[in-house]
């Protein structure tokens, strides 16, 4: 199989290397890269990515996804998790509704209650539709975070 990507390291990225695998000191998938990087070397050992992935316990892809990110990229992004291009899960909170959460927590409560609850606030919210859907704790979050208490007195 022809590879696009050939690994060449110089002297002191394979010194560099073996000292992050002999002393043991970084996360487990860094010393993992490391000893994948040294074995694909065509200055060192230049195994195959098979038979690197068999010896380091890891897909074929891995290999072939370390070999490209160290040309294109460098050592340090190589030896590294590639990030996240989007986070987990999109954010419904912003500046505008959190402030309009806290105005509606400092105003007066719907009649028959006291004082607003969690549920109560997420309710309203939707009726209003400040959000199209908010649960009880991302409210809870929302208010924590903004320490309402100390911005209207009578929220107490």
């Amino acid at each position: 199989m022809l590879k696009t990507y050939i690994v060449r390291l110089s002297q002191e990225e394979r010194q560099y290397l073996q000292d992050l695998v002999s002393t043991g000191k970084a996360a487990a998938y860094k010393i993992k890269h490391a000893n994948i990087l040294l074995n694909i070397d065509v200055n060192g050992q230049e195994w195959t990515d098979e038979k690197a992935a068999t010896a380091n316990s890891s897909h074929r892809n891995t290999v072939a996804n370390l070999r490209e990110r160290l040309v294109k990229e460098g050592i340090e992004s190589a030896l590294n998790r590639k990030p996240s291009k989007t986070p987990p899960r999109q954010t419904i909170i912003d500046g505008e509704v959190e402030a309009k959460l806290i105005a509606l927590r400092c105003g007066e409560p719907p009649a028959g209650q006291a004082r607003w609850t969690l549920r109560l606030l997420a309710d309203k919210a939707i009726e209003l539709e400040i959000v199209p859907a908010i649960s009880h704790e991302t409210v809870r979050q929302v208010l924590k975070k903004t320490n309402s208490n100390l911005i209207c007195g009578k929220c107490m």
